[in-house]
């Protein structure tokens, strides 16, 4: 007893209803009719299952217990051993007496619910709005995730195609910076050797990173490398590399863990951090400090600055995407609210937090946490 489907048909909640007399599934149909549902109809447990497997879109079945040949029970536990139909709901329709034993082999067969015959049209009407809510709900949540799996792919793609393109000019600035290092007139200068050779590292360092990328925009996140990583060694290369002006002073002050983790994803949060640190700080004489504590399964870090501060309205929001913080000045606003937005994820994915103090006029201090 099937019905030829339409468009519209295909956005409906599809309800089977399966039971052996024709009147109980007509009178079942005309209880549940309501705008955006569709019906199907089998009168047997074998026409319930091909119908299940011809429809992929069924959100519900209403399975009567007590069918000649294979009952509601059998049917129900053919459903459950099947991949591609265990996780439809079905609710048993019985005129069995509501005894214990008989719930319990209901559930252990796949049921997530019981209705007593003769039926109480508002109670059944109620479970059913229920479930039709709750499995509009799990599609538009599959649909959402689908929808981000191909952005990230998208993202993904660009970002590999950048990283790509950026190798050929960025070879030729490390093969000339290389020339440059050997050539005499240059080596006679101490100054000027000095800043190639900061060049030339920082150069090398871009490199590697965009090399990093490129391994990483090619693999899931349980592909990524994980690598041993010595913080400390981590940070001082990320201050060193940023070349802060010299009245900012920028140390580590505690002991700081060797950790296996993905290392571009730490080094992107620390260089964020110190930069903003950098970028930021107003005063005569900065001061950025950088330490560690372990905490609860986690190295908790934090990026301490002497800096402007950040209002308590600030605090509350500076996470969120394309959120500046009010305390930018004129040659400071370039700045495009994603940065943070990008680390607070990061940290995230790793199960951690990361969250702000501060007073304004006096810094901030950033803490973020990272699973050991």
């Amino acid at each position: 007893m099937t019905s030829i489907r339409t468009e519209a048909d295909s956005k409906a909640f599809t309800i089977l209803l399966v039971d052996d007399r024709e009147e109980n599934l007509i009178a079942l149909e005309n209880m549940l009719e309501a705008d955006g549902r569709r019906f199907l109809k089998a009168m047997s447990g074998n026409e319930a299952l091909k119908l299940v497997l011809k429809n992929d879109d069924i959100g519900l079945i209403m399975l009567d217990v007590q069918m000649p040949g294979m009952d509601g029970f059998e049917v129900a536990r053919l459903l459950k051993s099947n991949p591609k139909t265990r996780n439809i709901s079905i609710i048993f329709v019985t005129a069995i007496n509501k005894e214990e034993q008989y719930v319990i082999k209901g559930f252990e067969h796949g049921a997530v619910d019981y209705l007593q015959k003769p039926l109480d049209i508002h109670v059944t009407k109620a479970k059913v709005t229920v479930f039709e809510h709750l499995y509009l709900y799990q599609q538009g949540l599959k649909d959402s995730i689908s929808e981000v799996e191909r952005i990230n792919k998208q993202l993904e793609r660009f970002v590999y195609i950048v990283s790509h393109d950026l190798k050929s000019p960025l070879s030729a600035i490390i093969t000339l910076l290389s020339v440059m290092e050997s050539n005499e007139k240059i080596v006679r200068q101490a100054d000027l050797r000095e800043n190639i050779e900061m060049l030339s590292q920082a150069a090398g360092h871009l490199s590697d990173m965009i090399g990093s990328i490129l391994e990483y925009s090619r693999q899931s996140v349980n592909q990524q490398t994980k690598e041993e990583v010595d913080v400390r060694e981590l940070v001082l290369q990320i201050a060193y590399l940023l070349f802060p002006p010299k009245h900012i002073n920028i140390d580590v002050v505690t002991d700081m863990p060797v950790v296996i983790t993905t290392k571009l994803k730490l080094q992107q949060v620390f260089q964020n951090l110190i930069s903003n640190a950098i970028k930021y700080n107003n005063k005569e004489q900065g001061v950025i400090q950088v330490g560690c504590q372990e905490v609860d399964g986690f190295y908790e870090f934090y990026v301490k600055d002497n800096g402007p501060g950040i209002t308590k309205e600030d605090r509350k929001k500076i996470f969120q995407l394309f959120h500046v913080a009010g305390n930018t000045s004129a040659t400071q606003d370039s700045s495009t609210g994603v940065g943070l937005n990008i680390l607070k994820m990061l940290i995230e994915e790793q199960g951690g937090k990361i969250w702000v103090e501060s007073q304004p006029g006096e810094g901030s201090v950033f803490y973020f946490q990272w699973r050991k």
